[in-house]
């Protein structure tokens, strides 16, 4: 019996640690752009086969992306098909104005965090999407 309630105590106390993976959803977008200026949004990622659809909508302006996924297993990270398992999607996008190329991973938290740049660009920007 103190054997479980142990057991049961360790798994509450790590239980926030425990990623959720599966980068498929919606979430609120907050970024800051490679020029330094903030901009919010949602962007959704829905499973499409072996890749994802990712969308964003910023202001009056949507970007689409395909996503690859990737997991960490063991002491490196393991890529193939889109899995629930994914902790980290690379993402290849194209808006109206421009293409990019972004790269996010899970946080502890269940968010994920990543950067992002577009075509010809030198610089990189970042963003988190937390799950609405």
């Amino acid at each position: 019996m103190i054997f479980r309630t142990i057991i049961s105590a360790c798994a509450f106390v790590l239980l926030p640690a425990i990623a959720f993976a599966d980068p498929t959803g919606s979430y609120k977008v907050a970024g800051t752009s490679e020029d330094g200026s903030k901009y919010q949004g949602t962007v959704k990622v829905l499973r499409n086969g072996e890749t994802y659809i990712v969308d964003w909508m910023i202001g009056k302006n949507e970007s689409i992306g395909t996503g690859l996924g990737a997991k960490f297993s063991g002491d490196r990270f393991e890529m193939g098909p889109a899995s629930d398992e994914d902790t980290a999607i690379s993402v290849g996008y194209v808006s109206k104005e421009n293409f990019g190329i972004a790269m996010y991973f899970e946080q502890p938290d269940g968010s994920w965090q990543g950067v992002w740049t577009y075509g010809g660009s030198e610089k990189v920007a970042s963003e988190i999407w937390t799950r609405e």
